[in-house]
């Protein structure tokens, strides 16, 4: 019999998550074609979606000012949540990719943490943004429903381009 302390440790479960993913890692590493695909997956959708939501929030802050074009706005803010959140929902999955591809690097990395809630503050902001307009669409508090929604097109200006430093950084300092 083994004395206790002698017997093998147990595997952690961050050992065990780096050896279920070291197949996709040496792929990804071996392969430029697939690095290449997943990398630019992930910039076209946030590219996508973020070009798209940040071109939303410029108009939400021009059109804040002017009662004639405020209900239009509303009807094309209503029918881009789909598609903003489909550019996020393949950033995701390419997003698991990468880090998976480097599960080590990244779950250590305090700037990927970030990253992460900067992501989860955008996700919230989005919330916050379809409830102003929601409200606005149901006939709410004109003025407070403006300002609200000038406020989470503000938050999601910065977050978007915040999050793009992020990942700017998070390429350099990984």
């Amino acid at each position: 019999m083994i004395p206790a302390l002698l017997a093998p440790a147990p595997a952690s479960a961050l050992t065990t998550l780096v050896q279920f993913v070291e197949p996709w890692s040496r792929l990804y590493a071996d392969s430029k074609v697939v690095a290449t695909l997943v990398e630019f997956g992930h910039i076209a959708a946030l590219l996508f979606a973020g070009g798209l939501a940040v071109t939303l929030d410029r108009t939400t802050l021009r059109v804040a000012s002017d009662a004639g074009t405020r209900a239009r706005h509303l009807e094309v803010l209503a029918s881009s949540h789909l598609v903003v959140v489909g550019g996020l929902t393949l950033s995701f999955a390419t997003g698991i990719l990468l880090f998976a591809a480097d599960l080590e690097t990244y779950v250590v990395s305090w700037v990927f943490w970030t990253k992460m809630v900067l992501v989860l503050l955008l996700l919230a902001n989005g919330y916050g943004i379809t409830r102003a307009e929601t409200a606005l669409r149901a006939g709410g508090a004109e003025d407070a429903g403006w300002r609200q929604l000038i406020r989470t097109a503000w938050a999601s200006l910065v977050l978007w381009f915040t999050i793009a430093l992020a990942g700017v950084t998070l390429v350099n300092a990984a």
